[in-house]
């Protein structure tokens, strides 16, 4: 399993906010998070410049949203939807999708859904909570 650090993070979306810019040949995950930082133009100028962004405090005691966790999330819940892991998760999106006409706005109420799943698991620790995550998203989307 792959597990990347905060930096390797941060420069994959610089170099895929560098790479689009320049119309360079983006791999299929970059055309996926290039997809997405299109969907949010506002968090560009945090992608300008690597060294910046590696140094930049996101933290809540800051008060700014971290495109970067923003965007991350973006990227997982595409890729759970892909493969409909947790099962159930695909149907969950597709109707909070239709509920409220925006794919978009389903990936954020996801995210809301997405994070009290882990808040719970490492409060409690346990293992995430598929079900329980499923049932959040079903919550939103009636």
């Amino acid at each position: 399993m792959f597990t990347p650090s905060q930096h390797d993070v941060r420069r994959f979306f610089c170099e895929t906010y560098r790479k689009s810019v320049d119309n360079a040949i983006l791999t299929p995950l970059e055309a996926i998070a290039r997809d997405w930082i299109v969907q949010h133009p506002e968090y560009a100028p945090d992608f300008e410049n690597v060294e910046d962004a590696l140094a930049q405090d996101y933290s809540v005691e800051a008060g700014r949203i971290n495109p970067f966790l923003h965007l991350s999330m973006h990227l997982s819940i595409a890729e759970q939807i892909s493969i409909d892991q947790p099962p159930g998760i695909r149907a969950a999106f597709q109707n909070l999708a239709r509920r409220l006409d925006s794919e978009h706005e389903a990936h954020h109420q996801i995210m809301e859904c997405l994070g009290q799943m882990i808040w719970n698991s490492q409060r409690n620790g346990v293992p995430p909570d598929g079900a329980a995550y499923i049932e959040c998203i079903n919550r939103a989307a009636s």
